[in-house]
């Protein structure tokens, strides 16, 4: 699949600290990409280097020439809302529509298109500063999307909302995937990469720790499944049966849990109650960046 952007050694550092220390990757046409990782990881400062907000101090980032003007390609979706709180949702939406030499019609139709993809259109007259804040998350995204670009750029985009408005977000964003549209998704949220993202970059301290697809990344990274069960009675030979037993209570770690259990079956072993934990994405996190709290 063809490349739509390529970031090589990018470098940004704040004084002394490095806050992306030789990051490279690239971005597949119509994939989601996500960069997961904790706060301070250099997610947001990549993000703002990719949108022209910073000036990398070393590095190069590449743009596909068939998108044209970059400036007209992205669309960001900042963490910080970008928005006019005296202004209405339709007013945010053409003033960042004109910025991109959207007119007339055209910018007509465009504004339309996005607050019903927002689902704002029956408070569109209303000023931005009597919303919620899920309902400025959706309006962010909205004049993100206004001047219709190939690639989007979305900064930790269901920071503080309420659980129906992330859902819409959700929603939104697997329909901007379906219409062929790139995204770049920040997230310290594991479910919310396993959900939306295609591949996922780990960050932490300005570096990328792991890159896949996210089956693979848990596959080499999540460590083996988990099995809990409660025997309907003990087995007579203790011996045989593999992993942890106390009285009927069986504990077991095993990269192949349902092939086990079946094996066990056939053996004769007989469960009242089983429980299988799979690793997931979160699990890679954690291997990966470390389970000591952070306060940074």
């Amino acid at each position: 699949m063809e490349a739509v952007l390529r970031v090589e050694g990018l470098r940004k550092s704040y004084g002394s600290r490095a806050a992306v220390d030789g990051v490279s990757f690239e971005v597949r046409r119509g994939e989601t990409f996500g960069l997961l990782g904790p706060n301070g990881a250099g997610k947001s400062s990549t993000l703002h280097m990719l949108a022209g907000l910073l000036k990398p101090d070393a590095g190069q980032i590449l743009l596909s020439e068939a998108h044209g003007d970059p400036r007209k390609s992205l669309g960001l979706a900042p963490q910080s809302l970008s928005l006019y709180p005296d202004l209405t949702a339709e007013e945010n939406c053409r003033f960042f529509g004109q910025l991109y030499g959207l007119r007339g019609a055209r910018l007509k139709s465009r504004v339309e298109a996005v607050l019903e993809l927002a689902e704002l259109q029956e408070r569109r007259k209303d000023r931005v500063e009597t919303y919620s804040g899920g309902m400025q998350r959706r309006l962010n995204l909205a004049c993100a999307l206004v001047h219709d670009p190939p690639l989007l750029l979305l900064d930790e985009p269901t920071a503080g909302v309420d659980p129906q408005s992330r859902h819409h977000l959700f929603v939104s964003i697997e329909a901007l995937k379906r219409q062929g549209k790139t995204l770049i998704y920040t997230t310290h949220y594991m479910e919310e990469a396993q959900r939306l993202c295609d591949r996922v970059a780990i960050m932490d301290a300005g570096k990328i720790l792991a890159l896949d697809a996210v089956d693979r990344l848990i596959e080499a990274y999540g460590g083996r499944s988990s099995i809990e069960a409660e025997l309907a009675t003990p087995p007579e030979q203790i011996e045989d049966l593999p992993g942890d037993l106390q009285g009927t209570r069986w504990r077991l770690l095993t990269e192949r849990p349902f092939e086990d259990l079946a094996r066990l079956a056939r053996r004769g072993v007989a469960f009242d109650r089983v429980r299988v934990e799979r690793p997931d994405l979160e699990g890679v996190f954690l291997s990966l960046t470390g389970r000591k709290l952070r306060d940074e």
